[in-house]
Parts: C-alpha cells; structure tokens; sequence
C-alpha cells in the first residue's frame, strides 16, 4: 500500500450496525418498554387510577376502590334524595328521618307527636341512624388515604379548600369534641372524620361519640317540634300543599348544577 491509496475500512469482529427499524421513528437501540412508568400502558396512556386528584398514592387497592365505590354511591344518594325532601316530609316524616337524618323531619316528627299522632321514640332511633348512615365510611377513608381526602376536597374550589382546612384542625385539635362540633356548625363533617380516623381513632370509639351525639341532637330537634305543636303541623300543611313544585325546583336545580360541573371539567381537561 502507498502514501496514494486510499485508507481502508479498519476489519473487527463485530457485526455491522443495522438500520434503524421503521417503526422506531429513527431512534436507533430504543427499548420498546421506555417511557412506561407507574400509570402507564405500552403506548403510554395513563391507567384511569393514575389522576392527582384522586385520593390514594400508586396503584389503588381493594379496599382502596370499595371506599372510592362508597364516595360514589353517596354522592349520588344525595342527588336522588334532595328533590325527595318536600314529599317525604309531608308524606311520611319518619321514612325522610331515616333516609337523611334531617332537622326538618325531627322537629315535625315532635310537632305530631304533641297533637297525638306518631310515636317520637321510633322518630328519635329513626333520625338517629340516618344522620350518622355514612359515618364510618368517612373515618374508613381516612384510616386509607390520611391527608388525601383533604386534598381531593380541596381542590373543588377555594372555598372548599378553606373550610377543609379548618375542619381538619379542629379534628386535629379537640379529636372527640370536633365530632360533636359537626352537628352543630356547617363544617364538612367528611374531613373531620376523615382527620380522626388518620389520627388512629378506633373505631368504636368513633361510633359512640357518633352515635351519642346525633341522638341528642335530633332528641334536641323533636323537642321543639313537641313544643311548637300544632302551628308546626299547620305550617306542614302548607309545605305538603306545595311539596310536589317544590321537588320539581329542586329537581332543576340538581341537574342545572350538575351540568355546570360538568362543563367546568371539560374546559379544564
């Protein structure tokens, strides 16, 4: 070989590279499992589980989606049972006691009561379990997913984020006395049970304070109702004159709602 010729390729060994393969959009040696991560199929979609505003962390459980079926379901029980109220109230009183543990129910159970009609024992044990019916499921959630629920409550909007903030710390600071606090103040009770169930309150004790509390509350409710009496049945009167219109109203105002929500999730996905 002289100076004049030209170099020659140098001769290894190895196999020469291929080319790179259609389908690899011209990245040469990339692994077809990378970019899958936690959440992510083989093209790259993330699972439905995998959103921040869910509560858990990873992968959900199977006590993770049961808990997360509850929420669902409740929510949805008090869509139906809203436009309900002014039917139930002046139909059966005690059925809507059962149902929703309200106020209203309690106080006309007491007004029938002093007129002679119905038997407020049965009202005050009826009350006492509707108010407290998803109780548990709350503080289940908050053995789950701690200080998750607080955040998937507080991001709906700026209000909410407020007063999830202070239920929790009143749950953080008076535990026991915060449950009772619940049926008293318009706070989001969910957080607050949430926050004490964290906090490793065992379950029996939940209950009871629970329990204890609504029954004297609503015992506090029918109470008045008995001391009002009769111009409380009158006024009951009117309402079931008008129940079925005022269900429609509240009727339209669930579904107006629910498709503003709708719409405003759509526009920040």
């Amino acid at each position: 070989m002289t100076d004049s010729d030209p170099p020659r390729p140098a001769v290894t060994d190895e196999p020469p590279a291929s080319a790179p393969d259609a389908h690899s959009n011209g990245a040469a040696g990339t692994d077809e499992t990378a970019g899958d991560g936690p959440g992510e199929d083989e093209a790259g979609v993330k699972e439905w589980w995998d959103d921040p505003r869910m509560p858990w962390k990873g992968k959900p459980g199977r006590n993770d989606i049961l808990c997360w079926a509850g929420f669902s379901l409740t929510g949805l029980y008090a869509l139906i049972l809203l436009p309900l109220r002014p039917v139930l109230l002046s139909a059966n009183p005690y059925l809507l006691a059962a149902l929703g543990g309200s106020r209203v129910s309690a106080v006309t159970i007491g007004a029938l009561a002093a007129t002679g009609v119905g038997f407020w024992p049965l009202g005050l044990l009826l009350g006492t379990i509707g108010a407290a019916k998803f109780d548990a499921l709350y503080w289940w959630a908050g053995k789950l997913w701690g200080r998750g629920l607080l955040e998937m409550v507080s991001g709906r909007s700026p209000r909410a984020a407020r007063n999830a903030v202070r239920a929790e710390r009143l749950a953080q600071r008076f535990g026991s006395l915060a449950i009772v606090v619940t049926y008293i103040l318009p706070l989001p009770s969910a957080v607050v049970y949430a926050t004490v169930g964290a906090a490793g309150m065992r379950l029996r004790r939940f209950l009871l304070v629970d329990l204890l509390t609504a029954a004297v509350t609503r015992g506090i409710f029918i109470y008045l109702g008995y001391r009002i009496g009769e111009p409380a049945v009158h006024v009951l009167e009117e309402v079931a004159r008008y129940s079925w219109y005022l269900s429609i109203a509240l009727l339209v105002g669930v579904l107006l709602t629910t498709l503003r929500q709708s719409r405003r999730r759509r526009s920040h996905t």
